[in-house]
C-alpha cells in the first residue's frame, strides 16, 4: 500500500472539510427543530394532568417493600 504524504494531507484536508460541513447541517437540524418545538408550544398550551379524585383506579397506591 503506497501512502504519500500528500495522499495523507489531502485526505485530511477533505475529512476536515467534511466535518465542518457536517456541524453545519446539524446546527441548522438543531435550529430547526428549536423553531418547531416552539411553534407547537405556542399552538398548543401545556395541559395539567387530570388525576382521579374518587374511584378505585387512580386514588390509591399499594405498595410492597
Amino acid at each position: 500500500m503506497d501512502l504519500s504524504v500528500e495522499a495523507v494531507v489531502n485526505t485530511a484536508i477533505a475529512l476536515e472539510g467534511a466535518t465542518a460541513q457536517q456541524e453545519q447541517q446539524m446546527l441548522l437540524l438543531r435550529k430547526s427543530l428549536d423553531s418547531q418545538a416552539k411553534l407547537v408550544q405556542e399552538i398548543v398550551p401545556p395541559a395539567p394532568p387530570k388525576l382521579a379524585t374518587s374511584g378505585m383506579v387512580g386514588t390509591q397506591l399499594h405498595t410492597t417493600a
